[in-house]
């Protein structure tokens, strides 16, 4: 008779692309769910050679898709280990390092930011064929709307080592001419941040324009997307 169930998941990256769908059947009458601790492992598990590298990051985003697509049994999340001194730690990899001087945000970082400020207020189901688009051609999304800034806001991560082009039709609503679509991506998935190059994986926004209810959008290899519409 527990009320919500703490899950640790301490995997490679493949699991947690693999794992988007892990609640799309989770009883709905049973416990919820507290993602308590994960992270990505990109050598083995607890192991202190671990990196923040951009797979690691890209993966957890694609399984957060999946955490956001279940909200109603996924209550809370959190990645773990926070922080850690550039010269004293215990665990690898963590989402925020720092020494005497300075800190700096890993690229898994700039992940889980840009999905707590986009959480949006209210599911709504994004679909490509009529099912859920988790993995189709590497492509896995979520989508929210915001009703205190009445916005749409869709969350597509392409895993692909290609460009893919996304056409979006927006059905029931009348949305703004244009949108604001904010990129965080990488051509090599073993790039990190560092104290030397700190933001060398971070966010960019672009404008775009949008047609009657339709959105065409061109998302690079390896990237996390966030499109924004009034």
């Amino acid at each position: 008779n527990a009320e919500i169930v703490d899950e640790h998941y301490y995997k490679n990256p493949k699991w947690f692309r693999d794992n988007a769908t892990r609640y799309d059947n989770y009883d709905r009458k049973g416990p919820k769910i507290f993602a308590g601790e994960y992270a990505a492992q990109s050598v083995a598990i607890a192991s202190p050679d671990n990196k923040n590298n951009w797979e690691c990051a890209l993966s957890e985003a694609a399984f957060m898709t999946g955490l956001e697509r279940n909200a109603e049994v996924v209550n809370l999340t959190s990645y773990a280990p926070l922080m850690a001194h550039e010269e004293a730690w215990q665990w690898t990899p963590d989402l925020l390092w720092f020494n005497n001087l300075e800190a700096y945000g890993s690229a898994n970082y700039y992940v889980q930011k840009l999905f707590a400020t986009n959480k949006g207020t209210d599911l709504i189901p994004i679909t490509s064929n009529e099912k859920n688009l988790i993995g189709q051609n590497n492509l896995y999304a979520s989508a929210v709307k915001d009703m205190n800034t009445k916005e749409v806001i869709i969350k597509l991560i392409n895993t692909s080592s290609i460009i893919q082009d996304v056409n979006l039709e927006l059905k029931g609503i009348k949305i703004d001419t244009k949108g604001i679509k904010t990129t965080l991506t990488s051509t090599n998935l073993q790039d990190e941040n560092s104290f030397e190059n700190p933001k060398k994986i971070s966010p960019t926004e672009e404008v775009f324009k949008t047609k009657e209810n339709r959105v065409t959008s061109s998302l690079s290899a390896y990237s996390v997307n966030i499109i924004k519409i009034k």
